[in-house]
């Protein structure tokens, strides 16, 4: 691009749009120049009614001076001045905007689960490949500091093989966006939009599963909002992810990772503030370990932004989303059958 700044239109206007504008705001050459939600609210660019499982600092409000608010979804892919559409929308959304904007020679970002169907990923990952502009799946978790420690150490072997990976991501019931997250049919319920999260940093760090064995059950949604699921993966290692919707009111959120390594054993909390995450070597007093960055959606927002700029392909493809659907889509048979699910 010979142009210094990257023009952002955000699509759906809720708790992830939140979460994004904050991490644009810190990333150099990131404009966010329009927003649109077909239903009309926020336009107005006072997000101070958004909340969410992260606290996430003062109240969002945009200054509608310098930015364009559509209602109209085509319009803001005619706008020839936005560069990237930011689709924040309901799951059930994504496959008809991805592909409009896809066609139009925008760059995509899209929030993940990337599809609640196997076959909606497939298109959305077809017409990624086909399509002028980049495209990448919004997976923040890659890009969360002490989990991008994690992968550094585990393709490393800096401390040995892993032998056993345990991964926690654990929440009440959303208290936004009901209408969509609490129908199962349409969200996939807990599993497909929390627990996704580790099942592809699973595969982000050990492969593609060779088969999972879940077990769960539904609270909210219809769907399977609490999931526990065994990995096979490749290496051997004994892989499991907790993800839930399930526990009460008040209890809020909380993740985690515990990593057993053959001479160390790394712990992350974080709910921890202090020392989120601690290192424990053989031989060695407990270290804790500092990590640069703020969290994973700077991190992702950050890599978008360059990925533009210098011309490159984004870390996180189409075809990563859509495998983490189909690993999903595999969870939720295992959980329903309980049965092991072989992922072909």
């Amino acid at each position: 691009m010979d142009k210094k700044n990257v023009n952002i239109g955000i699509v759906g206007l809720g708790f992830m749009a939140v979460m994004h504008i904050r991490a644009y705001r810190q990333v150099k050459g990131a404009n966010i120049a329009a927003i649109c939600n077909p239903s009309g609210n926020r336009l107005d660019g006072d997000f101070s009614d958004v909340f969410g499982n992260l606290d996430s600092g003062d109240p969002v409000k945009l200054d509608m001076s310098q930015v364009k608010p559509y209602q109209d979804f085509q319009e803001l892919i005619n706008d020839k001045s936005i560069d990237v559409i930011d689709i924040c929308t309901p799951t059930h959304t994504h496959l008809q905007l991805a592909k409009a904007a896809l066609a139009s020679g925008k760059h995509v970002i899209c929030e993940k689960p990337l599809a609640r169907t196997l076959e909606d990923a497939k298109e959305i990952s077809t017409a990624a490949k086909n399509a002028k502009g980049k495209f990448m799946t919004a997976m923040c978790l890659r890009f969360w500091p002490q989990w991008a420690w994690l992968k550094k150490a585990v393709e490393s072997n800096q401390y040995g093989k892993v032998l056993g990976a345990h991964f926690q991501r654990i929440a009440e019931p959303p208290a936004w966006g009901q209408g969509s997250y609490f129908d199962g049919k349409v969200s996939g319920g807990g599993l497909f939009d929390l627990h996704v999260h580790d099942t592809d940093f699973v595969q982000h760090v050990f492969g593609k599963p060779i088969s999972v064995f879940s077990s769960g059950f539904s609270k909210v949604s219809g769907a399977i909002d609490h999931v526990l699921t065994q990995y096979e993966v490749k290496c051997g290692a004994k892989v499991s992810a907790e993800g839930s919707w399930a526990m009460s009111p008040g209890w809020g959120f909380n993740m985690s990772f515990r990593v057993i390594f053959e001479q160390a054993t790394a712990d992350y909390d974080i709910a921890r503030e202090d020392e989120p995450l601690r290192l424990f070597e053989e031989g060695q007093e407990k270290k804790v370990v500092e990590c640069d960055g703020i969290d994973g959606y700077v991190g992702e927002m950050t890599h978008l932004i360059e990925c533009i700029q210098l011309d490159q392909q984004p870390s996180v493809s189409a075809d990563d989303g859509l495998s983490a659907v189909e690993i999903c889509t595999a969870e939720e048979e295992s959980a329903r059958t309980g049965r092991i699910v072989t992922i072909r």
